[in-house]
């Protein structure tokens, strides 16, 4: 590596470590953020990872960890993905992505999340077990970004996330930006730094016809109504920074002559990454992942949260900390096109775990 990438690597990590105090919060402000979908990973293979992939997580799913990751897509990437999310809850989690290779450096890829809670029964003050009416919340996430190779081993990216939240008269809107980059090093590129920053944006607030009230009042004597509107306080976004790493072990590998490109039967890849959290605790993620031919993979990883650690008394996420995950990769004639099916399981306290099965479609 020459001075110059070495120097630009410096200011980058620099950059992105300063970041770390501007965003740290306090776990005492836990549920003061809003947009909390914003930390949900609509995706699969990195789900299975238990999100430990920020440094190597490549493609349409590098959206959710280090948009940095996009840069590697090889020409045209489909990914579709469903989430039974928290299983009980009733909750569904449908994605779509598109990503594309622009020039030679260049890829811009476009997801869109939407969240499904099913029909909810209308209460009223005056109807407290529900007026026989149902509604049905929307929340969306619309991300466009845009990924480039600066150089053989540093990429960077930069993304835009529309939000919208939608329930009975009620919405808010708002947009949100991630930033990432990612540098490749070592003998046949094996180690990997990622680091992201992640759900940056103003304030929103909820404005609608449904924080509007009658209110009734007949002490002159004839009843006189008006009408009154509840004040919403604006919140702000749930943002975070993760910090990540991670080393290939290849068993028996052989390098083409001509590309100089690796290849082998057996792939190890150890991961592990940092998420700083602004409203809540630090996690610390630890991810393993086996790979024969590019074509069967098994991964599996852990989060910790910290000062609460193996303690579930004192934890306070929904999940226990294991993921598990699998993919079966299947080629497409002769052009380098895969198809790719992938599953992943994450334990939860209290719900029967979270499934996620995703298709992929590389062109």
């Amino acid at each position: 590596m020459n001075m110059k990438k070495l120097k630009l690597s410096i200011i980058l990590l620099m950059t992105f470590g300063y970041s770390i105090n501007v965003i740290a919060g306090n776990e005492d402000r836990a549920g003061e953020a809003g947009a909390s979908q914003l930390l949900i990973n609509p995706w699969t293979k990195s789900v299975g990872w238990g999100g430990a992939n920020t440094a190597s997580v490549t493609g349409l799913e590098a959206m959710s960890l280090n948009i940095a990751g996009l840069a590697f897509t090889r020409k045209t990437e489909v990914l579709v993905n469903h989430k039974r999310y928290f299983v009980g809850s009733e909750i569904g989690i449908n994605t779509f992505g598109l990503s594309q290779r622009v020039g030679e450096t260049g890829v811009i890829g476009i997801s869109l999340m939407s969240i499904s809670f099913g029909e909810i029964d209308r209460t009223t003050v005056n109807l407290p077990e529900g007026d026989g009416s149902k509604f049905s919340p929307k929340f969306t996430n619309l991300e466009i970004g845009y990924a480039k190779a600066f150089s053989n081993s540093i990429y960077g990216g930069l993304s835009v996330k529309i939000i919208s939240e939608s329930i009975a008269d009620v919405s808010s809107k708002g947009f949100a930006f991630d930033a990432g980059i990612r540098y490749v090093t070592g003998d046949n590129d094996q180690i990997k730094f990622g680091i992201s920053l992640k759900n940056v944006g103003p304030t929103m607030k909820a404005s609608g016809d449904g924080l509007s009230f009658t209110e009734e009042n007949d002490k002159a004597g004839f009843d006189i109504q008006s009408s009154q509107n509840h004040k919403a306080s604006s919140f702000q976004l749930p943002s975070l920074l993760n910090i990540g790493a991670s080393y290939d072990f290849y068993i028996s590998p052989t390098i083409d002559s001509t590309s100089k490109e690796i290849s082998a039967d057996h792939r190890i890849t150890l991961a592990g990454n940092f998420t700083s959290n602004s409203f809540t605790k630090d996690q610390y993620r630890i991810g393993l992942e086996y790979s024969f031919r590019s074509m069967f993979q098994l991964r599996g990883g852990y989060v910790l949260e910290q000062s609460t650690w193996f303690d579930s008394e004192k934890r306070t996420s929904a999940y226990t900390g294991p993921a598990f995950g699998a993919s079966f990769v299947a080629p497409l004639g002769k052009k380098g096109s895969t198809l790719g099916i992938h599953y992943a399981y994450q334990m939860t306290e209290s719900f029967s775990g979270t499934h996620s099965i995703g298709l992929r479609l590389d062109l």
